[in-house]
């Protein structure tokens, strides 16, 4: 369907949807350095243009996915109690998902971004103590994964339900041009 395409993440889950959409790829990890402030869309894009722009390749992908309420960026947790509080923030409220999607060929780039809009139920302390007992948590953007055991805490979602998951699937066809 396209030409081979590197991925430049280490994310599982990024590696499932592109092999459910039947995209040949290689995983190949970029190692560069993160934006963690800013604009939540904006830094999402340029994390993406980095990552792809770091690896080389034809056709490199880098996708970058943060959690933000209220323009507050919550990224992956660096342990439990920090997850415990990204859990307690987002409890009740309705938080964005939003991936920077960042296609390069050879040194030109085009990105994109997605939107999902998450509500999360409101969550009780022995809810939250469960959710951080199963450690998925861990290297996850909002200390969740909704495609696990986090979707026990997530009460409805408005948009692409693969961006919360990693890696919008429409935007990233858009930006194949399929």
């Amino acid at each position: 369907m396209f030409s081979h395409l590197v991925l430049a993440s280490r994310s599982p889950q990024r590696t499932a949807i592109l092999s459910q959409l039947g995209i040949d790829h290689e995983v190949r990890p970029s190692d560069a350095a993160e934006l963690a402030e800013g604009d939540p869309e904006a830094v999402a894009v340029e994390n993406a243009r980095r990552k792809a722009l770091a690896v080389d390749g034809e056709l490199v992908l880098g996708v970058d996915t943060l959690v933000a309420l209220d323009g507050v960026i919550y990224g992956k947790p660096r342990d439990r109690d920090e997850a415990r509080s990204t859990l307690v923030a987002l409890s009740g409220a309705t938080h964005q998902v939003i991936s920077g999607v960042a296609l390069a060929r050879g040194r030109q780039v085009e990105t994109r971004s997605a939107v999902t809009d998450v509500t999360f139920r409101a969550l009780t302390a022995a809810q939250i103590e469960w959710y951080l007992a199963t450690g998925e948590w861990r290297e996850r953007a909002g200390g969740y994964a909704i495609q696990g055991r986090g979707a026990a805490l997530v009460r409805a979602i408005s948009g692409d339900y693969l961006n919360v998951v990693g890696l919008p699937a429409a935007t990233l066809l858009d930006l194949l041009g399929w």
